[in-house]
């Protein structure tokens, strides 16, 4: 069952570690254990820090897609905890781009990330990114989890 919630913006920045310009999303419209709807105007911002040459390629879509799916994590972290456990971004695999750009798209980006499998330290998300029922870019990401406790310091090392 999808939880409608229209958390905004401001609690978002709260939630990820993404501030200022770079904390891209708008609001959370749905979400439930496994899925997350967000919207986002940023794109369209002139001062958007992903902006190269004066565009913002359609590539950086996946930062959006990124951002959702901290928020996500935000979201599923136990009411009690002092917040959600770091998450890197790990692996991009079978994106498709179908634009070039996305600050020519005039309306609102739809960012969706849907949990595919996830383990104690990994989450593989399924995401797409569309505007005005049109596919921008898809793809699948990886996310590891607290990589810290996976790397052993120089002083664990045998």
């Amino acid at each position: 069952m999808l939880n409608q919630t229209g958390l905004d913006h401001a609690w978002i920045a709260r939630h990820i570690p993404h501030q200022g310009s770079m904390c891209l999303l708008d609001y959370v419209e749905v979400w439930d254990q496994q899925r997350i709807r967000c919207r986002a105007s940023s794109h369209r911002a002139a001062d958007n820090p992903l902006r190269a040459h004066g565009r913002l390629g359609a590539a950086c879509g996946i930062e959006y897609a990124a951002q959702a799916m901290a928020v996500h994590g935000a979201l599923l972290a136990p009411p009690d905890s002092t917040g959600a456990r770091v998450g890197y971004l790990v692996s991009v695999r079978g994106t498709q781009l179908y634009v070039p750009r996305l600050d020519d798209i005039a309306v609102d980006l739809l960012v969706e990330a849907s949990c595919i499998t996830r383990s104690e330290n990994n989450i593989l998300y399924q995401f797409s990114i569309s505007a005005a029922d049109r596919l921008l870019l898809d793809g699948r990401a990886a996310v590891v989890l607290n990589a810290d406790a996976l790397t052993p310091t120089s002083g664990d090392a045998p």
